[in-house]
């Protein structure tokens, strides 16, 4: 039994063999290691700068009263559109309709005291007239006669302070927004330029958009338009939210702080972005997307066909009309995407190995196969898989 075990297991290493043999004399001896290459093609890209920012509403007021009194009545629906001049809250007006027809009493009053100046002056210019009266007299009459006409424009004038002062128990919306909650309730007692507000009404269509950027790039972004010209240059800006999509509208610059902060060197940007479906609220925080200028003539290349070297410059491996590798040290301007945006260092038409880098080294014969050619994972399609090396 022994015997004929260990000859059973004689034969199989013998067959193992015989078709691991088999297998090399099959695979071709020296293929080149196929490699998965992109060709690469010059174009103009704009550089895109992005910056932090907080959502600021374009208008916001404070609503405060301005007059003494008891809330009798709240006029609005909170978190409701408001319109200027729409009433918010009603104050009592008790106190400021007496006040109105006590000013009203003393214009007809002083009206009364005008009118019998006006008489006895009159009379008195008679008299004169006749030699009857002195002179002195007279005056003293029509002095007294402008003396009342002036009392009659003082109550005049009262009564318009007292009419303003009952305009304002109501109080009314002095923007167009949205006004958020209350923050009084009936029956409180408010007084006029008090420190807290009745409420507050934001303007939420368009909004803006508060970055900071520093000098240096606020500079290359003026430059950029201005070789752009009058005629192409554009200060469209776009939007990320907070959830990392982008926001639908585009936006634009509305003003730049003439001014750059010694400590930090930054200045303050303010974007306007319209908001029709009120997706942006204040103080909502957002990246902006702001572009610097065009680089022309460069190179996206992707980032996985990029490595370093022990310098930490970055390089790349091309394959040459040869199908030689050839190694090449790359001058980055910054990432887009996936991609490396290359000023220098590559070239129109130059073949990038972006799979089995780990495979070749500068010097290197290789069999290249186009992206377009392999499988999903960047490894070679059916029929064009790296051939076995000895």
């Amino acid at each position: 039994m022994t015997l004929t075990r260990a000859f059973a297991g004689g034969l199989t290493c013998l067959m193992l063999l015989a078709a691991a043999g088999a297998a090399w004399a099959q695979a071709p001896s020296g293929a080149p290691p196929a490699v998965t290459v992109r060709t690469l093609a010059t174009q103009d890209v704009t550089l895109i700068a992005e910056l932090p920012g907080r959502v600021v509403a374009s208008g916001i007021a404070e609503v405060r009263p301005q007059v003494d009194g008891i809330i009798v009545e709240r006029l609005f629906e909170e978190g409701s559109d408001v319109t200027v001049g729409q009433p918010l809250y009603r104050i009592d007006d008790a106190t400021y309709r007496a006040r109105v027809a006590s000013a009203e009493a003393k214009v007809a009053e002083a009206q009364a005291t005008l009118r019998a100046a006006e008489r006895d002056a009159n009379r008195q210019g008679a008299l004169v007239r006749e030699r009857v009266a002195s002179e002195r007299t007279f005056d003293e009459a029509v002095a007294a006669r402008d003396t009342a006409a002036a009392a009659v424009q003082v109550a005049e004038a009262a009564v318009r302070t007292a009419q303003i002062d009952l305009d304002r128990t109501i109080v009314n919306a002095p923007l167009d927004g949205v006004i958020g909650r209350s923050l009084t309730t009936q029956g409180a007692l408010v007084t006029s330029g008090q420190a807290a507000p009745l409420a507050t009404i934001r303007a939420l269509d368009p909004v803006l958009v508060d970055v900071t950027q520093s000098a240096a790039e606020v500079l290359a972004w003026r430059r950029g338009q201005n070789a752009a010209g009058d005629g192409e240059a554009s200060d469209s800006v776009a939007l990320i939210l907070a959830d990392g999509v982008r926001y639908d509208h585009d936006g634009s610059l509305k003003a730049a702080e003439p001014y750059v902060n010694e400590q930090t060197g930054v200045v303050t940007l303010r974007l306007e972005f319209p908001n029709p479906d009120r997706l942006l609220l204040p103080g909502m925080y957002v990246r902006v997307l702001m572009p610097q200028g065009v680089e022309t003539n460069v190179i996206l290349a992707p980032q996985r066909g990029v490595t370093y070297d022990r310098r930490g410059r970055p390089v790349a491996l091309v394959v040459n009309a040869d199908n030689v590798v050839e190694e090449r040290t790359l001058e980055i301007i910054e990432a887009r995407g996936s991609d490396w945006i290359v000023r220098d260092g590559l070239a129109d038409g130059d073949r990038l190995i972006i799979a089995g880098l780990q495979k070749v080294q500068p010097g290197a014969t290789v069999t290249p196969q186009d992206e377009s050619h392999t499988g999903p994972n960047g490894g070679a399609a059916a029929g064009a898989s790296d051939a076995p090396r000895p």
